[in-house]
Parts: structure tokens; sequence; C-alpha cells
């Protein structure tokens, strides 16, 4: 590892949230990073902390300005518009032993919201404290209204992964489309890669809104939001056709995203996305490809409660034998990302 870059990239986790960044593009980069590096950093919850006890409530505590800070943008040497960045978590781990789960006024999927109004009132502004053990790798759901406790896995994930958008647009760190963002999927854990298409120079990447764990569709619209320590490895793929939409790939599946709404749309996005992205990799025809797709696919809801929504699509790995996507960038990654973490312990 002593060949391998490292950036150790300080996160002030008390100071002030309104110099902190909340936008995907829009801002000038904190810091720069070379290709093959190791990124070993943190990030705040998606309250910035504010959200304390069960009797905070996100509408007296938060100021809607600030909501889901975002760790960089980091400045990645020699990324143009054309290029692919690969970003590799190696370990997502939470920085603390709690985490907060609220509902929201006029937030979430199953209650009126601006755009789908109603003439109810709200439902009621309620706080969730989770108890997460790292040890034995579980988070505790205590109920509000009864005695009831449950043990749930823990499953550390970010909710927003992203690179500045095209046209020199900055959107919100609160709202997902192509360039990434707050797409709100469970499938962005340790061991995934992350492939996004680079819009500007530098590409300027962030990421944050730490997730302790989050079920599909995130339905009340706020996972059990953690601060978290996350390392990563960051590169560079030139010469390889153009990621359009985010791409993931573990272990055993690669992944395709969509996100914009209505959520048929969505879901829309991911699939041509596989069905191209298959047809990339096998040489199938398009049509061959939709077919193949269609009968090996999965489809994940990553959220209903965004500004846009995403929907993944997942295929197996083991469907399609010697198969080998981005020329192997993710097993590379991985073993990099494995060797850091050896020489922490």
């Amino acid at each position: 590892m002593n060949d391998v870059p490292v950036l150790h990239y300080d996160v002030d986790h008390e100071g002030d949230v309104s110099q902190l960044v909340y936008t995907f593009g829009g801002v000038e980069a904190r810091a720069s990073v070379k290709p093959g590096s190791i990124l070993d950093t943190s990030s705040l919850d998606c309250f910035a902390g504010k959200v304390r006890s069960v009797h905070d409530h996100v509408s007296t505590v938060c100021d809607p300005r600030f909501l889901n800070p975002q760790t960089g943008p980091f400045f990645v040497e020699g990324a143009i518009p054309g290029d692919v960045l690969a970003v590799h978590f190696a370990s997502i781990e939470p920085r603390s032993t709690l985490g907060f789960s609220t509902t929201v006024p006029l937030f979430g999927a199953l209650t009126a919201n601006g755009f789908t109004q109603m003439l109810h009132q709200p439902l009621p502004e309620m706080t969730w404290v989770y108890g997460i053990d790292k040890e034995n790798r579980t988070v505790r759901y205590e109920a509000r209204e009864s005695s009831a406790v449950y043990r749930l896995p823990l499953d550390p994930m970010h909710g927003t992964v992203g690179v500045a958008p095209a046209l020199n647009e900055a959107r919100s760190a609160l709202t997902p489309g192509d360039w990434g963002g707050n797409m709100d999927t469970p499938e962005m854990r340790a061991g995934v890669t992350c492939y996004l298409g680079v819009n500007v120079e530098g590409a300027l990447f962030s990421f944050g809104d730490g997730h302790a764990r989050q079920g599909e569709g995130e339905t009340c619209g706020v996972a059990v939001e953690t601060s978290m320590d996350t390392v990563m490895v960051i590169d560079l793929i030139k010469g390889v056709s153009p990621v359009l939409w985010p791409r993931l790939e573990s272990d055993t599946e690669i992944m395709t995203t969509g996100s914009t709404k209505p959520l048929e749309d969505a879901f829309r996005i991911s699939q041509v996305q596989m069905v191209q992205w298959v047809a990339q990799l096998t040489g199938l025809s398009i049509m061959d490809s939709y077919q193949f797709v269609s009968q090996t696919s999965l489809a994940p809801i990553a959220n209903v409660v965004d500004t846009n929504y995403t929907v993944i699509a997942k295929i197996r790995k083991d469907f399609l034998p010697d198969v080998h996507p981005m020329n192997g960038v993710h097993r590379r990654l991985r073993e990099m990302g494995q060797a850091y973490l050896a020489t922490r312990r």
C-alpha cells in the first residue's frame, strides 16, 4: 500500500452547518484527489446533527436550507466530460451509537405533500431513536406508542453519491438525477462500486446522507440517519462507452438506476440502461438484450419520497458468465480497499 496515495479528509462535525455543501454542482472543490487514491473521510447525518432526541422535530430544530450536508466536492485530477468516475466503497461504518428517524409534515410516501395535495391534516411529527450496536451488527428499534422493541440488522449505506451535473447546473442534495445525488438506494453499501459519468472538469464528486439501515422505498422519507466513517477507492476510467446514468457493481450483481417522476418513468430509465449495458457487455442486439433483461432483472425501488423517485434494475453476474464490466475495475478497486483496511487493523 506504500505506493497508493491516501487522502485523509477531515470533516468538522461540530462546526457551522451553514458552511457545509448542500448541492451537487455550484460550489468550488474542497480538496483534490488523484485517480487510484484511497479517500478516508466521514460525513454528517442528513440533519447535520441537529436531531438528538425523541423531543427534537425536524420542523423546529433544522433549517430546511441545511439538510443533507455533503462531504466534498472532490476535484478528481484528470477527469473530463465523457470519462467515468469509479467510486468503490471499501468501508461504511457508523460514527455514533445512535441513529434517528422521523416523520416530517408533508413529506413521505403515505401522506399528502406539496404535489399530491389532500384536504387532511399532515401526519403527526414524531422522532424515533435507534441504538446502533456495531459489535453485534444490529440497530435497536423502539416503538414510540407501545413497549415493543425489535433488533434489526445493521446495513450501513449512503443515500447521496454523485458528481456535478451537466450544463453548469447546481442541484439540491435532496434530489437524485443522472448525476447521482440523493438516490437513497440500500444497494449503495460497502463492497459496491458506483460508476458515474463525468459532466465537468474534475467531476466534483460528493457524498453523504449515511443510513444505518433503510427499507426499499424509504417509505416515511427518513431512514435510520447517522454520521458515517467511510473509506473509498477513487479511480477514473477512460475510453469506455459513456455512462449516462449511475451504475453499480457488487461481487454478485450489476445494477443500473433511473431517477425521475412518475415512478414508472424511473423504472423505464433503469431498465433501458440495463438493456443497453447488457448489449454492450455481451454483444447481443438491443432486442435480444431486451428479452434477456426481461427474464433476469429485479427492480427494487430505492425511494418514492424525494424530489425525484429512484428505481434500480439489477441482474446476477452468474447469469452473464465470462463478462467483465468496466474491464474488471470493481475487482481491482475492491482489492485495493481491502489491502488498505488491513493496514488499519
